[in-house]
């Protein structure tokens, strides 16, 4: 490493102290973590779920931590590339919904705050949609809180988009995380229509969000459903899918431990906001239109999958 990288790295660790005891972020990337905070999910022990629901909570400190983080490693591991980022508006409420890359490690909602960071500084605050599992772990919840994280179940992007602020979503959540790898081409938002749902009530924009490159940083080889259909995992883990992974240093192994993703060249593009006019807050609860506008956010984020897949090769890109 060179002497720039070794000041780099220690004026992260020391800007990191004013967050983290000593260990704590080892504890959270270890292995067990993820089965830890699973199990306190399911027995319902944890005594850490305070409201990941507070505009007021999010530090900008701390996001400019994390964000030079995810710039170092986006720009030198990664070689990460941003399209489209004039597409976000400046101001107001606006709902980015994405694809979601990369299993257990969301690197793509990461860089697509990056992205907005950088093109509009700390003032364009954008509050990730997060699921309930993140409030049974002390440190991840406490992260989720100072990054401006909300709950998704219980109304955090309603709250955000009122405010003036950007929510991010990812409707796809563990199906199109888990997807396979030879389906990584394939935007998968899961028929979940919710987010449809929310940008009519609030009367804001959906600009969608596609990455391609954060699903080569581990091979997906199967999403178990059936698995999870047979546990029926989804009344009591809120989730579809129980993955079978190849990643580092793991090798062949469930996708629920963090991993050494792959340097994967990664791309985020942001598409044209998609609004319609002529409905309103009324029309929030129509399934007919819910299924149209739906249809409408998933064609236009394939098309653009599409277009940064074309003449891509695997981990290299373009």
């Amino acid at each position: 490493m060179s002497r720039e990288g070794r000041e780099f790295w220690r004026e992260i660790a020391r800007r990191a102290g004013d967050y983290f005891a000593p260990g704590e972020v080892l504890h959270l990337v270890s292995p067990w973590k993820p089965v830890e905070s699973v199990w306190t999910f399911v027995t319902g022990h944890s005594n850490d779920r305070l409201a990941t629901d507070d505009l007021g909570a999010r530090d900008p400190e701390f996001v400019r931590l994390v964000m030079d983080i995810a710039r170092r490693l986006g720009e030198r591991y990664f070689r990460l590339r941003f399209e489209g980022l004039e597409n976000v508006p400046a101001e107001g409420g606006a709902l980015l919904v994405g694809n979601h890359n990369g299993g257990i490690m969301p690197l793509d909602a990461f860089f697509t705050v990056l992205g907005i960071w950088d093109q509009f500084g700390p003032e364009r605050a954008v509050h990730p949609l997060v699921h309930d599992l993140i409030t049974n772990d002390p440190l991840a919840h406490r992260m989720a809180v100072f990054g401006g994280g909300l709950r998704a179940s219980r109304g955090g992007g309603e709250k955000a988009l009122r405010a003036g602020h950007v929510a991010l979503v990812y409707p796809g959540s563990d199906r199109e995380t888990y997807r396979p790898f030879w389906q990584r081409d394939r935007i998968d938002l899961a028929q979940r229509r919710g987010f449809v749902r929310m940008a009519l009530r609030e009367s804001v924009p959906i600009v969608p969000v596609v990455s391609v490159g954060t699903h080569e940083q581990l091979i997906v080889l199967a999403r178990g459903d059936g698995l999870a259909r047979l546990l029926r995992t989804e009344k009591w883990l809120r989730t579809s899918v129980i993955p079978l992974v190849l990643c580092v240093p793991w090798g062949l192994t469930i996708g629920l431990f963090p991993y050494v993703p792959l340097p994967a060249q990664t791309t985020i593009a942001f598409g044209k906001p998609m609004r319609w006019p002529e409905l309103g807050p009324a029309d929030a609860d129509n399934p007919e239109v819910l299924s149209r506008c739906y249809a409408e956010v998933v064609s236009a984020m394939q098309a653009m999958l599409d277009r940064l897949s074309e003449g891509r090769r695997p981990w290299l890109g373009k």
